[in-house]
């Protein structure tokens, strides 16, 4: 079994997967902070699938997905209005996948629950 949570970026003005890019996966704590659980970068793909060990139980709660996109923008050249992109999200059902995909441009980005 794969991590419970995956990920992957596009670079849509590029039309390609977004590689290289730095992705921290965090959990709300009970006190309000966030616990870091995981953390990777794209592969060539624009994917990362082992943010978390096979085999991971989700707890139910709020989780936060950080892109680091800056240093990708500037290996590329391209000028960005974005640093960090940050993602927060819901686990509910603890026993699916959640996969959260970034789609990116240099000046707007769009995400979703993918499968």
């Amino acid at each position: 079994m794969a991590s419970p949570i995956t990920t992957h970026i596009l670079d849509t003005a590029r039309g390609r997967p977004a590689a290289g890019v730095p992705v921290t996966l965090e959990r709300r704590g009970g006190n309000g902070t966030w616990v870091q659980l995981g953390r990777g970068t794209t592969n060539t793909d624009g994917r990362i699938v082992d943010l978390l060990t096979d085999g991971s139980v989700l707890a139910a709660g709020g989780y936060r997905l950080t892109f680091a996109v800056e240093a990708y923008f500037r290996a590329t050249a391209t000028q960005s209005f974005y640093r960090t992109i940050p993602i927060l999200f819901e686990v509910v059902e603890v026993h699916q996948h959640y996969h959260v995909p970034l789609l990116l441009n240099p000046f707007g980005y769009s995400t979703y629950r993918g499968s």
